[in-house]
């Protein structure tokens, strides 16, 4: 099986989707041992990401005009020159979708699209006509020909129906490689404050503006007590989006308790979970947040919201569930500074096992693989495709 994996980004520029990516893929290789080349299109941060794919082959081509649409007249060209068998294709939106609809039709092989959370609701409203201008003129021709689409939860699947798509949806979860176990560390030890950690894109979805909102909200009521707990922002800012909250922070008097440091990969993004005391994502909308995931394979607990299609934390008991308006962020902050040392490492391992239990690269590798078998011929459906 020679696989290609076509994507807008081959680099941590895709936020959370490039760990998926270079997970899932590094396992399909280890485990079945297929051919699989990368394609996808030329950023800033490609050549020092690059090595993230070892041992795969990637193909980074240049981009003309606006990187928010990423055209690049060589895409198609090497999709046609690597001799595919199919094609899986990561992101809607963009001009890779028309490079993966032209080789289809060219080649007249299948392709898989995953949509990484593009089809749920708030997604589709955000720069809505944008998108409605792109359905008519690319992106619905682009869906509609996949032979599947991958969600990664049945509540993403849905979205997929809602926005009028019959064809096959498999689903199978994010995945991500499990942290080496640590030990808690004891109250005692504590010589800082405690830390709760947002880590992603800093973008109006994660609803950080409402988050620091009840980050204020504890201050003015006296929960958020001086020296206690810090709340520690790490991400790339998109759109302005930092300062904006940076702004806010400095006129409701929380800076000295807020600290945003900026993007971190590697041993920094390591450290800071390391560091952290517990983990939040007071999100409006996401596909399966790999981030969260991270966070449970380093015995955090987490806060999260429903919108964050992860409702296994909940039954687990593994996520304070949040809402997404301030005073219920609050309230969840409030519950977490209430529980003991004792109550928040139970919860963090009951994440980690979570996350050992049903994310792992070995059982999404196998599911993926038999898709990738039942859409060339060469197996029958599996149980994770559904056709209703």
């Amino acid at each position: 099986m020679n696989l290609g994996v076509l994507t807008a980004s081959v680099s941590n520029k895709a936020g959370g989707v490039f760990g998926v990516m270079v997970g899932q893929n590094k396992a399909l290789h280890r485990f079945f041992n297929i051919s699989i080349e990368v394609f996808g299109l030329q950023d800033e941060l490609t050549q020092q990401d690059l090595t993230s794919w070892d041992p795969l082959h990637v193909t980074a081509c240049a981009v003309q005009g606006p990187t928010s649409f990423g055209y690049s007249p060589r895409l198609v060209a090497a999709l046609q020159d690597a001799k595919l068998d199919l094609v899986h294709d990561h992101g809607l939106w963009m001009y890779p979708s028309i490079a993966c609809s032209t080789w289809a039709r060219l080649i007249r092989k299948p392709y898989l699209v995953t949509t990484h959370g593009m089809l749920d609701p708030w997604a589709l409203r955000n720069s809505g006509w944008k998108k409605w201008v792109a359905s008519l003129l690319f992106e619905a021709a682009h869906l509609r020909g996949a032979a599947c689409i991958h969600a990664v939860s049945h509540s993403e699947a849905h979205s997929i129906r809602a926005y009028g798509l019959t064809n096959p949806i498999c689903v199978i979860p994010n995945g991500i490689d499990l942290a080496p176990q640590i030990m808690a560390t004891p109250a005692a030890a504590h010589e800082e404050r405690m830390s709760l950690l947002y880590l992603g894109r800093l973008h109006p979805k994660k609803n950080l503006l409402n988050l620091l909102r009840a980050w204020h909200q504890l201050k003015n009521q006296g929960e958020l007590r001086t020296g206690e707990w810090s709340l520690t922002i790490a991400g790339w800012s998109q759109g302005g989006y930092q300062e904006e909250l940076q702004q806010f922070c400095a006129k409701s008097g929380i800076d000295e308790s807020v600290h945003f440091v900026g993007p971190l990969f590697g041993l920094d993004k390591d450290s800071v979970y390391r560091n952290a005391d517990a983990f939040i994502l007071p999100s409006l909308s996401e596909g399966l947040p790999v981030a969260v995931l991270e966070a449970w394979s380093y015995n955090l607990p987490v806060l999260i919201t429903p919108e964050c299609n992860m409702p296994e934390g909940f039954d687990a008991e593994a996520a304070i569930r949040i809402g997404t308006e301030s005073e219920t962020i609050a309230a969840g902050i409030s519950r977490l500074f209430a529980m003991t040392d004792s109550e928040r490492q139970s919860m963090g391992a009951r994440g980690r096992q979570l996350v050992e239990r049903r994310f792992s690269w070995d059982k999404i590798a196998r599911d993926m693989y038999s898709v990738y078998q039942w859409m060339l011929g060469d197996s029958v459906k599996p149980d994770c495709v559904l056709t209703k």
